[in-house]
């Protein structure tokens, strides 16, 4: 039998990744290029593939109430090899999947170059693929080469939507003042004490919030400063700039915790995430940021616990660059007038790992089965795979494309009558209940070619 021709997938992180893993399991040949260590980027700081650039979190784990949550089980079952590097490598996070970074991108690329239906080629790719190369994956990221990125604007015709992405400092853990600080899940969800928690009074909380709105910020390049923020990652600054009870109500917000040494609750919290397995290292939770960083050291330090803060990576700001998919791509993740290519992850306007992902896997599946001279569909709309490819590539409005997280606002409504004034408490599980048992013969079908067994290392 001839072997196929190999799909050739062009960027190694969670969505190329992810693409070559489902290609080599369909038994499909994939060679994997990524330009790192060759050409650096603003916010990698490793050469492995797979690295978690921002937060160490892929959110929520619960699969019944949260549609992020629901997506981490589908792609469980559609053998994704992320997911099952993120269950090996996890911390403590209460009802969120947290993962050790170092050790989950090393997973990843060890179970990739042990593949030898997959070859890794380190180099840049910058320009369109050569007419060779007939089946390709650009799954480049929010972070992609200039001159590729030139390259796709010249073939598209149409200017790359952008936004500002912000990255969360990370302080070493025994630098942290726990007389005043305490380890509480918020309503004790997971183990009970998975974050750090660091109180701050009114006083304290009205000095910060000032602190912050005057502190050195990062200046934008002329040609940056009208690019907009995704509002599902807005730094603190512009969150405080927003009203001075806006962090108090967004990520430092205390409901659901009480400092088990004091009476009365914190008027603001501020929560820290374990980042590694050693438990070395600690995340601060929704703390992106662009300030400077003789800035974060001092301004940071004003939190109570922190005043002798460590800081192992400070906070950064990066520019993301997205396709306007829903004019671009077809349900297969076909660039429509070239459809040779295809796209994968945050390039399509997903937001977060997981999405990345997910869409990595999807652009995977649909290579295979052309490699295979099949037709795969794409999954139902009612699964979270579905509702996710189904946004991005006609759902939303061409005019107004903007990044998006998986959420249940992307489903399908349930049937006139399912949800009740009774039951209505029951929406988010029912819809969970129907994502997965229309998945199960979504599976079914597109399962032709046996899945390849390779171990997660």
């Amino acid at each position: 039998m001839t072997r196929p021709s190999p799909v050739h997938i062009i960027g190694g992180g969670l969505a190329g990744s992810e693409a070559a893993w489902q290609l080599a399991r369909a038994g499909i040949p994939a060679v994997l290029h990524e330009m790192r260590p060759l050409r650096r980027t603003e916010a990698h700081v490793t050469d492995t593939l797979a690295e978690l650039v921002c937060s160490n979190s892929f959110r929520s784990d619960d699969a019944e109430n949260n549609a992020v949550g629901l997506l981490h089980e589908e792609m469980r079952r559609c053998g994704s090899l992320i997911l099952r590097a993120a269950d090996a490598h996890r911390v403590p996070a209460g009802g969120a999947l947290a993962v050790d970074r170092h050790g989950f991108s090393a997973a990843v690329e060890a179970t990739l170059r042990a593949e030898p239906l997959i070859e890794l080629r380190r180099e840049e790719i910058a320009a369109l693929p050569p007419a060779e190369w007939d089946s390709v994956i650009i799954a480049t990221g929010p972070l992609t080469s200039p001159a590729l990125a030139e390259a796709i604007r010249a073939q598209t015709g149409e200017d790359a939507l952008a936004f500002f992405d912000a990255i969360a400092p990370i302080i070493h853990r025994d630098s942290i003042d726990m007389d005043q600080a305490w380890m509480q899940s918020r309503y004790d969800k997971g183990d009970g004490s998975d974050y750090i928690n660091c109180p701050l009074d009114k006083p304290g909380y009205e000095a910060f919030v000032a602190a912050l709105l005057a502190g050195d910020k990062t200046e934008f390049h002329g040609w940056e400063k009208d690019t907009p923020y995704f509002e599902g990652c807005l730094p603190i600054e512009v969150m405080a700039a927003r009203g001075v009870d806006t962090l108090r109500w967004g990520p430092m917000k205390p409901v659901g915790l009480r400092d088990p040494r004091r009476e009365r609750g914190a008027y603001a919290v501020v929560q820290l995430r374990q980042d590694n397995a050693l438990g070395t290292l600690y995340n601060m939770v929704g703390f992106q940021t662009k300030l400077k960083h003789a800035e974060q050291k001092r301004i940071l330090r004003m939190i109570p616990g922190l005043e002798r803060a460590e800081f192992a990576r400070f906070g950064g700001l990066h520019r993301n660059t997205f396709l306007n998919s829903p004019r671009l791509l077809d349900r297969a993740l076909c660039l429509k007038s070239l459809p040779r290519l295809r796209f994968a992850g945050q390039i399509t306007g997903v937001e977060g790992y997981v999405e990345s992902a997910a869409i990595g896997l999807l652009a995977g599946r649909f290579a295979a089965a052309e490699r295979h001279g099949e037709s795969l569909s794409p999954p139902p709309a009612t699964t979270a795979l579905g509702a996710l490819i189904d946004h991005i590539t006609a759902g939303a409005d061409v005019r107004l494309f903007q990044p998006m997280n998986v959420n249940f606002g992307l489903f399908p409504p349930l049937p006139e009558g399912t949800v009740t004034r009774a039951n209505r408490g029951e929406r988010k599980p029912l819809l969970a209940r129907r994502a997965l048992a229309d998945l199960r013969v979504w599976v079914g079908e597109s399962a032709a070619v046996p899945a390849v067994a390779t171990a997660v290392r």
